[in-house]
């Protein structure tokens, strides 16, 4: 799983959305090389949508010619990729996989973890801490329960939006613009028998899900799986990451993950403190 995103307007090729130009006092042209690509990666993050060579110039202040050599560096080092329209860029896996050993570093990370082990412990099934991926679920954190019949995901694991407690959640709470052009490209391929697959089911799932402010996976990633997931919110309220709880439906009903609602709520708000 990966940065932390903040949900804006859409996030997809296409989109129309002012750049905001770097902060005042800060003149991109100027420092070095290496200062230079670290604002254009800052300024391609903070935007979450992928950006012309144009507008990655205008915003730093930067000649075509150098912000053009600036992306090409960076591009070589796989810290930025082309994107679908190849006229943008967006984040590269090598910037990714540095915010990812960034966010598993260092005592915040252990405070998390433990906050992690101390929800396993209450609730006696493997809980993982997630977050939105571009289209995608990136785990980011993962206490395993000590059962054993169990799932096993590593940290940085990916798993789809559509058929996962937590990827229906990040979906219920994207912008309105954001989710449904993401829902008219996402692919909905059927795992199991009760995987979401029509588009109009998706939605209105999702309204569900955003009226009760939990989500729940019933079977439809992994037959006999039952899941439920919580939203972690930062200090505006918004929603940055999710808390998930899963176990095997003979272990684990959808009234008995319910069940489990109060501790994991409680959870996720211990947890928003720590982003």
């Amino acid at each position: 799983m990966l940065t932390l995103r903040k949900p804006r307007s859409s996030g997809r090729p296409g989109a129309t959305q002012a750049v905001s130009p770097v902060p005042q006092g800060a003149d991109a042209a100027s420092g070095s090389s290496a200062e230079r690509c670290l604002r254009l990666l800052a300024q391609l993050a903070a935007a979450n949508r992928a950006l012309t060579l144009a507008e990655l110039s205008q915003a730093l202040h930067l000649p075509k010619a150098t912000a053009h050599r600036l992306c090409a560096q960076l591009q070589a080092s796989a810290y930025l990729a082309r994107d679908v329209d190849e006229k943008r860029f967006v984040i590269g896996p090598a910037l990714r996989r540095l915010a990812l050993d960034t966010l598993n570093h260092g005592s915040v990370r252990g405070l998390r973890h433990e906050l992690l082990a101390d929800l396993v412990a209450e609730v006696g099934e493997t809980c993982n801490f997630t977050t939105l991926d571009g289209a995608s679920v990136l785990y980011l954190d993962r206490v395993e329960a000590t059962w054993p019949w169990r799932l096993s995901m590593d940290v940085g694991s990916r798993v789809p939006l559509h058929c996962t407690a937590s990827g229906k959640l990040f979906l219920a709470h994207l912008p309105d613009a954001e989710r449904q052009q993401l829902l008219a490209q996402l692919p909905l391929p059927k795992l199991t028998p009760t995987t979401i697959t029509r588009t109009k089911d998706l939605r209105a799932e999702c309204a569900r899900i955003a009226q009760c402010g939990h989500s729940l996976d019933r079977g439809e990633f992994i037959a006999g799986l039952v899941a439920l997931a919580v939203p972690v919110r930062d200090d505006s309220g918004r929603v940055r990451a999710a808390l998930a709880v899963h176990a095997p439906s003979a272990r684990m009903s959808i009234e008995q993950a319910l069940q489990r609602l109060p501790a994991m709520t409680a959870a996720a708000l211990r947890m928003g403190r720590l982003l």
